[in-house]
């Protein structure tokens, strides 16, 4: 088993726990309301991290959007860590998968657009950890409106390619996942947009508890390489430098002008 088989499984497991201790450090210092509050003012007397006791008057200021965990300092500290670290693995996942692909003779347009949006994925992750929403709005929202489609199309692509690489019983499960994965994606990321749009304070709520499941799914994907990563060999890493992928790259000149040579369907000679 290769070991790049840990990528994909510490990408999810890495990832998901730091961005919980990052909501956890926010509802901590009170500048996010908990994730199972429902119940929201149009205006408080102070604000929320004024003020103390069992129950807290939120506003919209407070909803649990996971860019809002990571807007105020300690945790924006964290929070731009935690998204540099995975754009980081994200590209690297990408390359590895795009080589894979295309070592399994799949060179087509479809692996290079998983690729590139992988890649694009990954930008738009650095973007909106490094430019918190409350201090460059306009950059953290082009990063979001970056990251999170091509997330879906990255998804979908790699959906795609599963099932026309799939061999065995396991490679069509494994597209059977990743083809469910896929569909809560979308449906989560339109919701979210959706009611990020509107006015109300339970919308609103339900886009951040929609937009922590759409993180939670596309992390899970990622995840699910860990299928195809355990057969990942020296072999599979030329195909980036194009020197793999041809059966006679190995020969030399006059092993190739010998293989060239036609061969005699003459019987052996007799002495």
């Amino acid at each position: 088993m290769s070991l790049w088989v840990f990528l994909p499984a510490s990408l999810p497991l890495c990832t998901i726990s730091g961005a919980w201790i990052v909501y956890a450090m926010a509802v901590y210092n009170h500048h996010v309301c908990p994730v199972n509050n429902w119940v929201y003012n149009s205006s408080c007397e102070e604000p929320l991290v004024m003020q103390t006791g069992p129950f807290f008057c939120c506003t919209l200021d407070n909803i649990p959007l996971i860019s809002k965990c990571g807007a105020l300092p300690p945790e924006s500290c964290w929070f731009s860590l935690l998204c540099s670290a995975g754009s980081f693995m994200v590209v690297l996942i990408g390359v590895l998968r795009y080589a894979q692909v295309k070592h399994r003779q799949e060179n087509s347009l479809l692996n290079m657009l998983g690729l590139c949006t992988g890649w694009l994925c990954a930008a738009g992750l650095i973007i909106v950890g490094n430019f918190q929403v409350d201090f460059a709005k306009v950059l953290h929202y082009v990063g979001a409106g970056l990251a999170f489609p091509t997330s879906v199309l990255f998804v979908c692509t790699q959906t795609v390619l599963t099932y026309r690489l799939a061999k065995t019983r396991t490679d069509l499960h494994t597209a059977h996942l990743r083809l469910t994965l896929s569909l809560l994606a979308f449906i989560t990321l339109i919701l979210s947009g959706v009611f990020f749009m509107q006015e109300g304070f339970a919308l609103q709520h339900g886009a951040a508890v929609c937009e922590w499941l759409f993180l939670i799914i596309i992390l899970l994907f990622y995840g699910s390489f860990v299928f195809e990563f355990r057969f990942i060999s020296a072999e599979t890493l030329l195909v980036l430098i194009g020197k793999a992928g041809d059966p006679r790259a190995h020969l030399s000149q006059d092993d190739c002008i010998l293989e060239n040579k036609p061969v005699s369907r003459e019987g052996p000679a007799l002495d």
